[in-house]
């Protein structure tokens, strides 16, 4: 996923993570972490799953200054005013709903520091090809909207998957899509490589 570092080098154009602390909302099993890690001063992962959160702690076991919580967007476990880039890869799909999670955003975010939500952009690319088909009714037009209306500046830019073995495509293809359109991309799409597109939404607080 995005081997060359589009969206880093897009958030790095509008905020450095050094000596910050980091918030990564909807962190997963931990994988962007110790990346943040070896620049800010703090890192927060919040997770609403448990599995996943237990995932995260075992892959930062012993990196400084990294903690996990176990909780959710619209109630983030953290202080108020005490966040100076929050991060949220993918856990924001559909715009209109998410009014909870942003009003605790706008209560933990630090005078000067910035959000960044990273989003599929489904107008474009041969994903955002396959997102809508797996979401017919998806509004890309309508999600735009919703992320200008909070204050949000969007950055359109255009990465790409690059796998190293055809196994592992498949296998992605499958967790992302719904098992149709996944049998329908593995077998009309070949080789190694897909570009990606997303939106980059930032808001400075």
């Amino acid at each position: 996923m995005d081997p060359d570092g589009v969206l880093d080098a897009a958030m790095r154009a509008v905020r450095g993570f050094a000596g910050a602390h980091v918030l990564d909302i909807g962190c997963g099993s931990g994988f962007h972490l110790p990346r943040f890690a070896r620049e800010a001063a703090r890192v927060t992962g919040v997770e609403p799953h448990r599995q996943l959160a237990a995932a995260a702690r075992a892959r930062t076991a012993g990196t400084a200054g990294v903690e996990v919580r176990t909780g959710v967007a619209q109630r983030l476990p953290v202080p108020d005013a005490s966040v100076g880039v929050a991060h949220a890869r993918w856990a924001y799909f559909l715009g209109p709903g998410c009014e909870p999670g942003l009003a605790e955003l706008r209560r933990v975010m630090r005078r000067g520091g910035a959000a960044f939500v990273i989003d599929n952009d489904a107008t474009r690319s041969t994903f955002g090809g396959w997102f809508r088909r797996f979401l017919p009714g998806y509004d890309p037009e309508a999600v735009e909207r919703f992320w200008f209306r909070q204050g949000f500046e969007r950055t359109p830019l255009t990465m790409r998957w690059l796998f190293r073995r055809r196994a592992d495509f498949e296998a992605v293809v499958r967790i992302e899509l719904s098992p149709e359109v996944a049998e329908q991309v593995v077998a009309e799409h070949p080789g190694l490589e897909v570009d990606y597109a997303v939106n980059l939404w930032s808001r400075e607080y």
